[in-house]
């Protein structure tokens, strides 16, 4: 896909400026994912403009994990191809200077990204939200209104929902199609649920979102700030669930890396 800028230049009836073309981004590709590189900014403005036009889109995330999912995962990478798809994590920054020669503009995680843009909206928004534990995402509800109260969160559905529930979640979402639906199944399971569930029919936008829920209602802690701005949230969380995340990062990592190197060295193309 070539390389484009995106132009920022339309005004919406808040006078705020908005992307001219959702398709005109400069996009790179990491292992055949083909990842948008934007600033906060940009991105915010995009999402922004997709709701406010009914223009659907499937958001995802990439990091060093995903990746290593993509890399293995033919049907995983071909799924992927339906989401833009934002950078999350200092591993696809570091891949990025490896083969492009730079790092992407900013590193767009759903746990910051995903508030950022309900702050967007004065007007109220309706969001579904399923996934997580049970009780979690109701949670994760009571911390969003607090600095965002005039949206309206239902449906709301755990991740431990019976098949029949989820069918009927869905239903509710065609008959009321929602402004934004925040999808916590972590990946690839996630990507997956939205593509073979999810059209512009029960939603506008439809993000992965991952452990949002669980940053939200304070089950997990987020790394100090100085941490994130190091790009060092990983290694906190690694620090704080070492047996769940073990293989992601200690193992997954050096993986990725391996795997850039093999790119890079032309013997493996996507």
């Amino acid at each position: 896909m070539p390389a484009q800028d995106l132009k920022v230049s339309e005004m919406n009836e808040s006078n705020v400026a908005l992307p001219a073309g959702i398709e005109n981004i400069k996009i790179q590709s990491i292992f055949g994912v083909a990842i948008s590189d934007l600033s906060q900014e940009e991105a915010l403005l995009l999402l922004k403009r997709s709701i406010l036009e009914n223009r659907h889109i499937k958001l995802a995330f990439c990091n060093a994990h995903t990746a290593n999912l993509a890399w293995k995962d033919d049907n995983y990478r071909e799924i992927l191809r339906e989401f833009k798809i934002f950078v999350d994590g200092f591993g696809i920054d570091i891949a990025s200077r490896i083969l492009r020669g730079s790092a992407f503009v900013a590193n767009l995680n759903g746990t910051d990204l995903v508030p950022a843009l309900l702050k967007q909206f004065d007007s109220p928004l309706r969001i579904a939200m399923i996934g997580g534990q049970v009780g979690m995402a109701e949670k994760a509800v009571t911390a969003f209104q607090i600095e965002t109260p005039h949206h309206t969160f239902l449906p709301i559905l755990d991740g431990y929902a019976s098949g029949e529930a989820q069918k009927e979640f869905i239903s509710l979402l065609k008959n009321e199609p929602v402004d934004l639906l925040l999808v916590a199944m972590g990946n690839p399971k996630q990507e997956f649920w939205i593509a073979n569930n999810i059209t512009h029919e029960h939603a506008k936008v439809a993000i992965g979102v991952g452990a949002l829920f669980d940053f939200m209602a304070g089950h997990v802690k987020r790394a100090p700030l100085w941490m994130r701005r190091m790009r060092l949230e990983w290694l906190y969380r690694l620090i704080n669930e070492p047996k769940r995340l073990f293989r992601r990062y200690i193992l997954g990592n050096p993986l990725f890396l391996f795997r850039v190197a093999l790119v890079k060295l032309g013997f493996k193309k996507f």
